[in-house]
């Protein structure tokens, strides 16, 4: 009994914090109704580090160069390709004037790394307000630009952006894809409301060329191959100069993984970085996944074992309001609200994934794409 006591107590300590989780600080960014800020006709490059992504660049680089903006470039990147990713950039410059081209040749020092082809890109760049993307996204409108380079100001250097995954019917790993990266969009845009924004995403993200050089680029951690997005703005972002942007017009859409095995690997090197993060940010992250975990190990000894079940029934139905309610309004902005109705069940599924992947880790490190 005395074992199951403290599991109780715990269990409430366990509840409260999770209630303060999603009522409180992912609740800053589900109830923000932010004013979109007037547009600004700022030049503003646009830069894409592709890497053996000819199919790609073929099928979403129009969506960008037909971009409803009076003054813009395109920096195409090409990473040391093997296929033709290099002439399809060069045809496509021919037919458009606003593109530069970087062509990044493997050398023994920097081989492979992604890192220093973005910043061989950004070097190029001919403007000051950069806009991120990948190869294998697209701006779900012509109003990309205009939206995310409107947070610009003389502050506010970052602009974190949400990348969205395209659906799939009838995909339960698409789900649970586009849930993860719900949730990831939730944590960034929350803590960056709440003033201490911790990371963003290459998909879609935007900073000023100067914001880049002061920081020193990605000198601070050039010897991690992944992380030229949230370790940079781990390391760049403050309260003072990030700005968020979730306006329906600003998203991109990439292309998900379609097997479980792939996307395990993507995610073992996402996860990979986070433990360069500042140890304010690891420490918060770390509480949030933890609780998480504990909140269904002690829900399921406390209903096994009947103990006290009322009141742990009582919490569980408190904790799940808050957190429905909160990812809710959250998936509404994002428009990801199909997830809602399993959520339960990807929330469950996620917390062995992701626990599964920290096992993983700890055994071996993961290997690096392309």
């Amino acid at each position: 009994m005395i074992i199951l006591d403290i599991v109780f107590y715990s269990f409430v300590v366990i509840v409260c914090i999770q209630v303060v989780f999603y009522g409180i600080v992912f609740g800053s960014f589900a109830f923000h109704n932010p004013i979109q800020p007037t547009p600004n006709t700022t030049p503003v490059s646009v830069l894409i580090c592709a890497k053996n992504e000819a199919k790609n660049l073929l099928a979403f680089l129009p969506s960008i160069l037909k971009q409803n903006y009076p003054n813009f470039q395109v920096v195409l990147i090409n990473d040391a390709s093997s296929d033709n990713t290099l002439e399809i950039m060069e045809d496509f410059a021919e037919q458009y004037d606003n593109i530069k081209i970087v062509n990044v040749r493997n050398t023994e020092a920097f081989w492979g790394k992604k890192k220093y082809a973005l910043t061989l890109g950004i070097k190029a760049a001919k403007y000051e307000q950069l806009l991120l993307t990948d190869a294998d996204c697209q701006p779900v409108s012509e109003h990309w630009i205009r939206d995310m380079s409107a947070h610009f100001t003389t502050k506010n250097t970052i602009i974190l952006g949400y990348g969205a995954y395209n659906k799939i019917k009838n995909s339960l790993l698409n789900k649970v894809i586009r849930y993860e990266t719900l949730l990831t969009a939730m944590q960034y845009f929350s803590f960056a409301k709440i003033g201490i924004p911790f990371m963003g995403v290459g998909r879609n993200l935007a900073y000023k060329r100067s914001e880049f050089f002061k920081t020193n680029g990605f000198i601070n951690h050039i010897d991690v191959r992944s992380g030229d997005d949230d370790l940079f703005i781990n390391e760049a972002a403050t309260s003072q100069n990030t700005s968020i942007c979730f306006s329906p017009s600003s998203f991109t859409t990439s292309i998900p993984k379609t097997s479980l095995h792939s996307w395990f690997r993507q995610k073992r090197r996402h996860v990979s970085t986070a433990k360069k993060y500042k140890p304010l940010h690891k420490s918060l992250l770390a509480l949030f996944y933890s609780s998480q975990l504990l909140f269904w190990i002690f829900s399921i000894v406390l209903l096994i074992a009947g103990f006290y079940w009322q009141f742990a029934l009582a919490l569980m139905l408190l904790r799940f309001i808050v957190q429905m309610t909160a990812v809710g309004f959250s998936a509404k902005k994002l428009n990801e609200l199909d997830l809602i109705l399993i959520l339960p069940f990807l929330e469950l599924f996620l917390i062995v994934f992701q626990f599964s992947i920290f096992i993983a880790n700890l055994i071996s490190k993961p290997n690096y794409w392309k």
